[in-house]
This record gives structure tokens, sequence and C-alpha cells, in this order.
């Protein structure tokens, strides 16, 4: 079996543009939410959202290459640009070498509805744009960046709700663990505007703390009152170890364990179960004790019902002296279809940097989660190994188990 490791990581997200910004944010607990005004217009309970501004593409693409990029799509691209840099890829390579793509993404709003809207104006789908399709479809990520880096490996969107990211980075592990591929772009990507919204501000599931954005998202504490939607997108480049030795690539991590499940259970609220099994089977994969994780990158998002089902679930694997737990959402809300990648991404900044970033607006833990190590402030200490958590609407888990890198 090969060793899989990791090679490049980029991030565009509400916590920065770029690695340096988002290694700032997350070292001094800077929030990256804020309002937007639109949503009230439109009739939501929150207008809360991470702010993720619009990246600029013309220096980059072409008026052809651009067209066909979603919101979310533009994000990855800049994502990736910045992941590839990291690993020491470009064009060249990947027009000598075989390397695939596995991107989590589960929803494009934003382009059906404005295609929509043009058809009822204008009554002529010709008018509809041509870049429309492309945009429109769930895998409008990968089609777009395979095509504009012209990859010629494996080539599939990961569609697993809040649970994307992290399963595509764990496909893309088993596929080269097994040698069918030897080199995967990963990642998650999620459209930020308000379109692909307003059914989810319907459930009730949002926090409703409009008066401070930034103290809104509050994972494990008692007051929590919902998440906060966010976006972006986060690539994480892994290949085998031989690949990146064979290339002098930089490694930043060696993903151990890959472990999932379905709860089987009610479609949108969580349960302990599911979890569990997902978190047994990543420490089993891994060949680690649960004694071995040092800190856990939580999915926690700010709800009442998934916090306390996800606390229970690692109170249950890893007993009353477990690892550091933090939620990056606290900081960035919840990335949805990119969380589980931009996670890792966060998880394999603070390890490469000896940090842990704090738990913010941590003020008083929920009663049933007062075992939990919680991290309420920046931790400076060098750790090995993190474990990172993703779980969706369906009952979709998936944990991943990462280490420092040792030859």
């Amino acid at each position: 079996m090969n060793r899989v490791v990791i090679t490049g990581i980029g991030v565009y997200s509400c916590l920065g543009s770029n690695i340096s910004e988002v290694e700032h944010s997350l070292k001094n607990g800077i929030s990256g939410i804020g309002i937007d005004p639109e949503r009230k217009e439109h009739g939501f309970r929150s207008a809360l959202t991470g702010i993720v501004p619009t990246p600029e593409l013309k220096p980059f693409l072409n008026r052809r290459q651009r067209v066909g990029l979603a919101p979310q799509g533009e994000y990855a691209y800049m994502a990736t640009k910045e992941a590839m840099e990291m690993s020491k890829m470009d064009l060249d390579f990947f027009e000598k070498n075989e390397v695939g793509i596995l991107y989590g993404n589960d929803s494009s709003a934003k382009p059906v509805i404005d295609a929509t809207d043009a058809l009822r104006a204008k009554k002529d789908t010709t008018l509809i744009g041509s870049g429309s399709i492309f945009q429109s479809m769930n895998s409008t990520v990968t089609m777009n960046l395979a095509t504009i880096l012209k990859l010629k490996g494996i080539n599939m969107t990961i569609s697993a709700a809040c649970a994307s990211g992290s399963h595509s980075i764990g496909m893309g592990y088993f596929l080269l663990k097994h040698g069918m591929q030897e080199r995967i772009i990963c990642g998650g990507a999620q459209e930020v505007s308000y379109h692909s919204m307003g059914s989810f501000d319907g459930l009730s599931t949002f926090s409703i703390r409009e008066d401070d954005p930034t103290k809104a998202s509050r994972p494990f504490d008692k007051s929590r009152d919902g998440l906060i939607p966010s976006g972006g997108a986060s690539t994480v480049i892994i290949e085998t170890l031989e690949s990146a030795q064979r290339r002098g690539a930089p490694i930043l991590g060696e993903i151990l364990g890959y472990g999932f499940s379905s709860n089987g259970d009610h479609i949108s609220h969580p349960n302990v179960e599911g979890p569990v099994r997902s978190l047994k089977m990543a420490l089993k994969e891994s060949g680690l004790r649960a004694s071995d994780i040092q800190y856990i990158n939580a999915h926690a998002t700010s709800t009442p019902a998934g916090d306390l089902s996800e606390g229970k679930a690692i109170l249950e694997t890893f007993g009353n002296d477990g690892p550091f737990v933090s939620s990056t959402k606290s900081m960035t809300g919840h990335e949805m279809w990119m969380a589980g990648a931009s996670e890792v991404a966060y998880s394999l900044i603070m390890m490469q940097n000896g940090f842990m970033a704090p738990n913010i607006n941590l003020v008083e833990p929920d009663d049933e989660l007062k075992r939990l190590n919680i991290i309420a402030d920046t931790r400076y200490q060098d750790f090995d190994i993190f474990l990172s958590n993703s779980f969706g609407f369906g009952g979709t888990n998936s944990s991943l188990v990462i280490r420092k890198f040792k030859a």
C-alpha cells in the first residue's frame, strides 16, 4: 500500500484570500462573519454570513475560461492556484503527467436562478448565455478546473452535503493508497450568495444574533442559537509519498486514516452512533490509539443538536482525558460543502506553525460537554497528529486522521 501525503494547500475564505492571511486570522481568533443586507430584503430571518470577496480573475484566465465559472468555481480556482504553487506543480507539469481532481460541491443555485430569470424576462433560451450550463451543473468546479488545468486523471465531483470536502480527500486517499492514481487535486467549494441559502434559512437553522456578527457563531457554548452560513474554497493536493519525494515536493502532512458512516436515521437531525462509527473507523485505519490524537478540529457548527451529538461522540470515543478540541467554524461560520477541506487546511496551518486555533465565543460550555478539552484561547503548542470531523444532511459522516510527516 502507498503512503499518501499532502504537498500543497490553498484557501480562499472569509478568513483571508491566501494562506498567510488565514494563518493570521486563525492565530488571533479573528472572525470573518458579517451582515448581508440583501438577505433582509428577500425575507430572510438572518442576514448573517461569511464575507468572502469576489476574486479578480482577469490576470490569470481568458474570457472563455472565466465565463463558465460559477462563484464557487472562481474561489476554487484561486485556492487551487495557491496550492499548485506550494506543491511545485504548474500547467506544464499537468500536460506531462496524470493528475486527477476530486472536489466537493453540492449546489450551484445562483446560476440556475439567474438562467431562469433571464428566460422569464427574454423568452428566448439563446439569450441565457453560453456559460450558463457549465456554471449550473453540480460538477461545475471539477469540469472547469479539469479543463483550465488540462488534467488527465480522475475527474469527479463529490456531493455529500457538508461532508463533501472531507469525503473528497478521503476518496482521493483511497485511490492513491491502492495505486490507482499518483496525484489528485482535492478540495471543497461553497457559493456564498443568498440564492443558495433561502430554504436553509427557512428551517430556522441560522443564528439570528445580528447585533454583533463576530460573536454569533458559538460552537459548544450553552447560548448558541444556530449556525452562520459561509463559503469560499479550499484545495488540498495529495499524492503518493514516492511521487512527492521523486519531485522534491514539500510534504505538509501524511493522511493516516479515513473513516465514514451513515447515520441511517433522520434526514437532518444528527445522532451519536453514526459519528462514533466514523471516528472509530478512522482510528482503526490509521493504526493509532485514541490517546495518540492531540487535536480535533470539530465539525461543530453552533447548532444546539449538532454540537451536542458530536461532543457526545467525541467523549464516547476518546473518554474524559481526550485531545484538545476547537471548532474553527466559530470564526468562519459553516463553510458547508467546503468545510471538510478547509478545516484540514486550517489544521495543517496550525500544525506547521505550532499553535491550536481558539474556539472563540465560548463563554460557558454546554452542561453535557464540559468534559471536552475545548480551547477557548489560542494555544501555542507543537503537535504532530490531528483529526478532522465533517458531518452532513442525510446522515453522512467523514473523519480524517493526519500526521506531521515522518520519513
